[in-house]
């Protein structure tokens, strides 16, 4: 019904075109062609000044009015320590082409006004100016030297990886279609070792479970990241182009099949701290849903989100992780509380290569499970199946 709808207002403009064709070539008969010509010239003339007015007035008023749902204005500013240069970078280059985008329009306009065609006017004709020539190219050259000098020193800020031995947190996540895996190291800090050649069904990272730093990663379902401690992202793909998007955050690097990047950040706020902001505007205080008007407000449902932007397929849509970010106490606990996936899913079953084999993660369970029991009685010590041999 939408799509007959749509035609129908198609003809209906198509018709009324033919219509003001027709008009127009009966007034020129009537009229005679050349007063039917200036008539038509002036008219149009009048028309596009109006437009670029209208035009104009409407861009910078939605520009205005809006500017609390954009990124970097408003309550939207950066959650992480270098999102300011990026949204600096943003705004220069922003005033540069936001007065050529006016003034070219104004001037464009303006001389489809002025120079319409009138009895008796004749053109002038200019086939060279060297002074203009100069303007012309001199100006944007300079404006565009600056851009690209400016852009490549915020770029030498952002892109610095971590110094040898320095503090930091490190994840891993890989895009597929359509989804994010996530992977962090367990308490020894270090990411295990990976092969393709060995994805299957319980592991889809390929990760060796030879490799003793493989034993303790855990893959949870969300980004969780300390507040004030730098991050250093590995991102991967395991089929067609992705784009790792934390916008909240000016982070955004492609996840490229068979080469590996990366992403060094530090978050500024967590995420409480950011909705404490957010609540202090009226464009955030509305229903999150529009169908229940009793529910969480905008600022109480926001979480920081996990996006890919490159579009890699049907479901490019779906590929969203939520992303939290907490205090340092709060992250430590977390990582604590969370189980390893080759314990818990690949750990004594036939796909094990350590299968039988006595492992040091084995002992720190079982230490770790002790700790966690409450004192028995005397009577119950000797048939204590926590301790190890």
């Amino acid at each position: 019904m939408t799509a007959l709808a749509i035609l129908g207002c198609i003809l209906l403009v198509g018709l009324v075109v033919f219509q003001m064709a027709r008009i127009n070539e009966m007034i020129k008969r009537i009229k005679g062609e050349e007063a039917a010509a200036e008539q038509s010239t002036n008219t149009t003339a009048w028309a596009l000044l109006a437009f670029v007015i209208v035009f104009l007035s409407a861009a910078i008023y939605s520009a205005y009015h809006y500017k609390n749902h954009m990124l970097g204005y408003g309550p939207l500013v950066p959650a992480s320590e270098h999102g300011g240069y990026i949204d600096k970078l943003f705004n220069v280059t922003l005033l540069a082409t936001g007065i050529v985008f006016v003034i070219t329009h104004i001037l464009l306009f303006y001389f489809a006004w002025k120079y319409r065609y009138k009895k008796g006017r004749k053109a002038l004709y200019m086939p060279h100016d060297n002074k203009l020539e100069v303007i012309w190219t001199a100006a944007p050259a300079v404006v565009m030297a600056y851009l690209v000098i400016n852009g490549l020193v915020v770029w030498n800020k952002v892109m610095q990886d971590v110094m040898p031995k320095e503090d930091h947190v490190e994840i891993e996540v890989t895009g597929m279609q359509f989804a994010w895996i996530l992977r962090y190291p367990g308490l020894d800090g270090k990411l295990g070792a990976r092969d393709f050649k060995k994805i299957s069904a319980t592991n889809d990272l390929g990760q060796d479970w030879h490799d003793p730093k493989n034993w303790d990663d855990f893959k949870p379902d969300e980004i969780v990241l300390p507040k004030g401690k730098k991050v250093r992202v590995r991102i991967t793909s395991r089929d067609v182009l992705h784009s790792f998007y934390l916008p909240h955050f000016r982070v955004k690097m492609d996840a490229v099949p068979g080469l590996p990047t990366y992403f060094v950040f530090t978050p500024s706020m967590t995420t409480e701290e950011y909705k404490n902001n957010l609540k202090k505007y009226p464009e955030w205080n509305v229903p999150a849903d529009p169908a229940d008007p009793q529910g969480k407000k905008k600022w109480e449902a926001f979480t920081f989100e996990l996006a890919c932007a490159e579009l890699c397929g049907d479901s490019h849509f779906a590929m969203r992780r939520a992303v939290r970010i907490v205090t340092p106490e709060q992250y430590d606990a977390w990582v604590k509380s969370q189980q390893s996936y080759y314990l818990a899913n690949v750990r004594g079953k036939e796909d094990d290569p350590n299968l039988g084999k006595k492992l040091s993660i084995d002992a720190a369970v079982k230490q770790d499970s002790s700790a966690a029991k409450p004192a028995e009685t005397p009577a119950e010590a000797p048939g204590d199946s926590t301790k190890t041999e």
